[in-house]
């Protein structure tokens, strides 16, 4: 090595100076002199060289700071650092034996351990590393605390679950009975809350007005005086049901042919329901008042629905349609002055408690049902067809209507809602009731009245209706319907 022989060649220069270092060679400072040489030339040799790794492993700790080579107490003190260096490098292999047997094998790399002889090392401690007990973490490491924690609480549950397993089992006559008596209890408060609520719902009528109290439309505040007044008024309004007595050209069947005429034409003008009822009540009014020749009965029913138009329609239609569909039997001018004629004999009193009024407050208990409502419709308008309704109220025939369409429907029993709503009971109900059922046994005699509700628009009613009165007439008109039948006769 150079280092080595420029000293020789300088001690043997120097050798009768006492102050100089000695020529004697000996093996430490053999080894202090190679030491630097390793630490300088190491990094530059390759990775995969495996045969100075314990040479390397005393160097991968901290450098130590050496003096100068001609430093005599350097020379004399080689030995000692020598026997501190061996020391060292041992405890550090065990220290790094230590660190890896502890973090399970994974090394932190460093400027120092980057080497591959480091990595030989831990190949050669890691067997041992593996057969040494790991140390327990102190009571301060969070996370095996808590699987500890877990298992705990784990052993604690399934302690509990063999303590329950281990409580004797029920006899099954005993269970058996515990679950009948919890069923028997629950049929009971069952039953229970059953005739409470069937009492709530029958005995008492709910108030359905306060859910439009909101609704300035609906007028919640003054809706039963309303009612009230118009129920007034149905007895104002109401015809002479025998008028027909004093009329000598006349007859109840051609009553019944122009209200059916009338019909077809308010079809065919596409009129509200209220204009019908409205002058039929007219045509029927004036004839109690009026005697009127045979052949200007149809003046009287053209007359009454332009003035009905006129009251409820938006648009009514012009006094030449009225005309037209009369075949130009009678002139603008002759329906303009039966105009004036009538409503004179009336005294210009148009307050008619309209029957579909009294349907729709009854509607509003049935919760709108769209299918009972219009087979209502239909059978509250056999009322304008047949005379022996005329001696009936509109309220009470429209209370009828929605009863017998509820029955044909089976809609549930007639409650104290409904006739809290309708202001008639299932008793006051049955005479008109009666008469409807008459009409819907007996064959077809108003062919428009029956095609118009045989329609799909209005759910084919009158059909739908004619086959159960066929089905189950004689469970409610025993013996009156021999009478409908020679009472009809007799009047025609």
């Amino acid at each position: 090595m150079p280092p080595a022989r420029s000293l020789r060649t300088r001690a043997t220069t120097n050798e009768n100076d006492e102050n100089g270092a000695s020529t004697r060679l000996t093996r430490a400072k053999a080894a202090a002199l190679s030491a630097p040489e390793v630490q300088i030339t190491q990094p530059a040799k390759k990775p995969l060289q495996s045969k100075k790794a314990t040479t390397t492993t005393t160097t991968t700790g901290p450098q130590r700071k050496r003096a100068a080579l001609g430093d005599v107490s350097n020379v004399t003190k080689t030995e000692n650092a020598d026997a501190k260096d061996a020391k060292k490098a041992t405890t550090k292999t065990g220290l790094a034996s230590k660190v890896t047997s502890h973090a399970g094998g994974v090394q932190k790399l460093s400027r120092t351990n980057t080497s591959r002889t480091a990595l030989g090392t831990r190949d050669a401690n890691s067997k041992k590393a593996a057969t040494a007990e790991p140390k327990r973490p102190g009571s301060g490491s969070g996370v095996i605390g808590s699987t500890q924690m877990k298992r705990t609480s784990s052993q604690k549950s399934v302690k509990e679950e063999a303590s329950h397993a281990e409580e004797p089992p029920r006899k099954k006559v005993d269970v058996e009975k515990a679950v009948a008596e919890k069923a028997a209890a629950a049929v009971k408060e069952d039953v229970a809350q059953a005739e409470v609520t069937k009492e709530e719902y029958i005995d008492v009528p709910q108030n359905l007005d306060e859910e439009d109290l909101d609704d300035p439309l609906m007028a919640a505040e003054y809706v039963v005086e309303i009612f009230d007044y118009m129920r007034d008024l149905e007895l104002e309004t109401l015809p002479n049901p025998d008028y027909i007595e004093h009329q000598p050209d006349l007859e109840w069947k051609m009553r019944g042919i122009l209200v059916d005429w009338l019909i077809e034409v308010h079809t065919r003008f596409r009129l509200l329901p209220e204009t019908l009822f409205l002058a039929v009540n007219i045509i029927d009014r004036f004839l109690s008042a009026e005697v009127v020749a045979l052949d200007r009965l149809q003046l009287v029913g053209v007359t009454a629905m332009f003035i009905a138009s006129k009251y409820e329609e938006v648009l009514s239609p012009h006094v030449a349609n009225f005309s037209h569909v009369a075949d130009e039997t009678f002139s603008d001018k002759e329906i303009l002055d039966a105009e004036r004629h009538v409503l004179a004999t009336l005294d210009y009193n148009m307050s008619y408690p309209n029957p579909m009024n009294f349907l729709r407050r009854i509607s509003k208990a049935d919760n709108y049902d769209i299918q009972t409502r219009t087979l209502g419709k239909y059978l509250m308008e056999i009322s304008l067809l047949d005379h022996r309704f005329m001696e009936y109220r509109q309220s009470h025939v429209a209370a009828a209507a929605m009863y017998l369409a509820r029955l044909i429907l089976d809609r549930g029993a007639w409650d104290a809602t409904l006739a809290h709503y309708a202001g008639y009971t299932e008793e006051e109900i049955l005479p008109v009731f009666r008469l409807m059922i008459d009409y819907l046994h007996r064959p077809v005699a108003h062919e428009a009245f029956f095609k118009k509700y045989a329609s799909k628009k209005f759910l084919k009613a009158s059909i739908l209706t004619r086959q159960w009165a066929k089905k189950y007439h004689h469970l409610y008109i025993k013996s009156s319907l021999t009478e409908g039948y020679s009472y009809m006769k007799s009047a025609q």
